[in-house]
C-alpha cells in the first residue's frame, strides 16, 4: 500500500489519481457510513447508545443529503492533485512512513483540523456565506450518517485544504496524509450521526462528538468540529 500511494503521488496522471482519491472518498462516505451507522443501532439496542432527537427522518432528506455529499466528494476527489504537484517538483519534504512519523501526522493532521474547520466555519455563518452557501448543509436539522459531506460546491473547496494549507510549512508521511481521511470522518459520523453515549445526562457523553449534533439545531454554538476548546475560547463570539 505504501508503494503503491507513494508512485500514484509522483507517477500517475492526474486524472488517475482523481479517480482513485474519488474512490476513496466514495468507500469512506458510503461503505464506511454504512457500518458506523450500524455500529450505532447495535449499541442503541443494548443501551449504550440513545438518539439525541427520536424523531424519525424523512427520506427526501437523506436523498437531498447524499445528491450534495456526492458533489463534495468530486471536490474532496481533487484535494490530492496540488499535493501531488508539489511532491514532483520538489516543493515539500515527506518523512518516511514509520509507525511514530505515521501516528503523529495523523494527530497534527486532526489538531489543524479542528482550527481549520473552526475558521472555515465561522466564516459560513457570515451572513452573505449562511444565505448562499452554508444554507446546504444547515437544511439537515437532525443530522445522519448522510450529513457528513452535506455542502455546497465552494463549502467542500475550503474544507478539502485541510493537508494543504499545512503540508507546505511541516513535512508528513504520505501514509499519514493517506489515512487522516478516514480518522476525519469517524469524527465527522460521530459529530453527524444523532446519537450520544447513555441517557446523555451530564457532560460525558458529549465526548462523543455531540457537540456538531447540537449545533445543526441550534446554529448558533458549538462551531468546531469534535472538540470545543476554540468554542469556549472565543466564548464572547458565540452568542
Amino acid at each position: 500500500m505504501e508503494l503503491f500511494i507513494e508512485n500514484a503521488l509522483h507517477n500517475y496522471s492526474y486524472l488517475v489519481l482523481f479517480g482513485l482519491s474519488f474512490g476513496y472518498f466514495l468507500f469512506l462516505y458510503f461503505g464506511i457510513g454504512a457500518l458506523f451507522l450500524f455500529a450505532c443501532k447495535t449499541l442503541e439496542k443494548n443501551k449504550i447508545l440513545t438518539k439525541i432527537k427520536s424523531k424519525d427522518v424523512p427520506k427526501e432528506q437523506i436523498y437531498f443529503e447524499i445528491k450534495h455529499s456526492i458533489k463534495s466528494i468530486i471536490i474532496f476527489g481533487l484535494s490530492p492533485i496540488p499535493i501531488s504537484y508539489l511532491i514532483r517538483n520538489g516543493s515539500i519534504e515527506l518523512l518516511p512512513n514509520t509507525g511514530f512519523n505515521i501516528l503523529t501526522g495523523i494527530i497534527l493532521l486532526t489538531l489543524w483540523n479542528e482550527i481549520h474547520f473552526y475558521v472555515v466555519h465561522r466564516t459560513m455563518h457570515q451572513k452573505l456565506m449562511m444565505k448562499h452557501v452554508h444554507v446546504i448543509h444547515h437544511r439537515t436539522h437532525i443530522p445522519t450518517v448522510y450529513s457528513v459531506y452535506s455542502f455546497h460546491w465552494l463549502e467542500a473547496l475550503l474544507l478539502s485544504t485541510v493537508p494543504l494549507t499545512i503540508i507546505p510549512f511541516i513535512p508528513f508521511s504520505i501514509i499519514a496524509v493517506f489515512i487522516y481521511p478516514f480518522v476525519s470522518i469517524l469524527l465527522n459520523f460521530a459529530g453527524h450521526c444523532n446519537y450520544r453515549f447513555g441517557n446523555g445526562k451530564g457532560t460525558s457523553w458529549k465526548l462523543f462528538g455531540t457537540y456538531h449534533n447540537e449545533h445543526h439545531s441550534s446554529g448558533r454554538k458549538n462551531y468546531g468540529f469534535t472538540l470545543n476548546f476554540l468554542d469556549k475560547l472565543f466564548s464572547k463570539h458565540n452568542k
